[in-house]
């Protein structure tokens, strides 16, 4: 048998560590610095300078000078560098936050793709057309119609239909006062979303006060918030009612199971007053789908929603 061959002994003093291959491998922490070897209890005098080193470069970047007994000073920031909250450098200085309702300490961070080359993208000009009008007018239908229309001519759009809203988006809403105004709110901040997207959205919606849908408009550049009023009387609604709503309310089995009466009969409506496109419904005269939608389309045409 072959013989063993001994161990070979330590270059170091006694007590010290076995090195290991490993040992002087960097930390994977970029910013962590080699603590350097230690013989006889002292650190070596190159990982002293090091750290040294990689300090003055932090301070640098940072922009700050320190003085004794006195606050960070920010550097002047370098052209084009926008300040924020005093300093020029991102990640590293302070961020702007704002409170918005009861969220606090949010910040908005802008993407270098926005609405502009979206739109670009997709040919066409962002906004939101909401449609408004008593139960049974026709917005469903509008919206419907209208969507096809644009979609056959090559533009994305997407309906934001009241009761679809209801099945998961609303569906912790009722028809309370304050749950109505709450429902048209969510959907105004969608809708508005959707429009940033670039897209065409088509809201279709009773929403029967003029505040909540002043509120909606107000999310948007004017010119992109489309109103369209389905003027239709009640006796054209109540003699469609499609869901049989107008039936139930006039029996009073609605506003027994609300506090809100149902909207016509017992809860106002309030007609838009300055909205930019009112689609007229006369008893016996009501314009055919395929109608009300060339009517939007002509309206988005002649604004310069619908790029060539």
């Amino acid at each position: 048998m072959l013989a063993r061959a001994p161990p070979r002994p330590s270059s170091g003093a006694a007590g010290d560590a076995v090195r290991c291959r490993h040992d002087d491998a960097p930390s994977r922490r970029p910013w962590a610095v080699p603590a350097g070897r230690v013989r006889g209890g002292q650190r070596r005098a190159g990982a002293v300078k090091l750290v040294a080193a990689r300090t003055a470069v932090v301070a640098a970047a940072a922009g700050e000078r320190r003085s004794a007994g006195s606050e960070p000073v920010a550097a002047a920031p370098a052209d084009g560098a926008k300040l924020a909250n005093g300093s020029a450098v991102a990640g590293i200085s302070k961020l702007v936050t704002s409170t918005v309702g009861k969220s606090t300490n949010i910040l908005w961070h802008d993407c270098p793709i926005g609405q502009t080359e979206r739109q670009k993208l997709m040919n066409q000009k962002g906004c939101v057309v909401w449609i408004t009008g008593l139960s049974g007018s026709g917005k469903s239908t509008l919206a419907c119609a209208l969507s096809r229309e644009l979609h056959s001519r090559g533009h994305l759009t997407y309906v934001l239909d009241g009761d679809n809203l209801r099945h998961g988006l609303n569906r912790d809403l009722s028809f309370k006062a304050e749950d109505r105004a709450e429902n048209i709110r969510r959907v105004g901040e969608v809708a508005k979303l959707f429009a940033d997207a670039g897209l065409i959205c088509i809201a279709s919606l009773i929403s029967p006060y003029r505040s909540d849908r002043s509120a909606c408009r107000n999310l948007l550049p004017k010119s992109s918030f489309i109103e369209v009023f389905l003027n239709a009387p009640i006796e054209v609604c109540e003699a469609r009612d499609p869901k049989g709503l107008y039936k139930l309310a006039r029996a009073g089995k609605i506003k027994g199971k609300s506090p809100v009466g149902f909207t016509g009969i017992d809860d106002p409506y309030e007609p838009p007053s300055d909205c930019e496109i009112v689609i007229q419904c006369k008893i016996g005269d009501c314009p055919s789908p395929k109608s009300m939608a060339d009517q939007v389309v002509s309206y988005l045409e002649a604004n310069g929603f619908l790029h060539d």
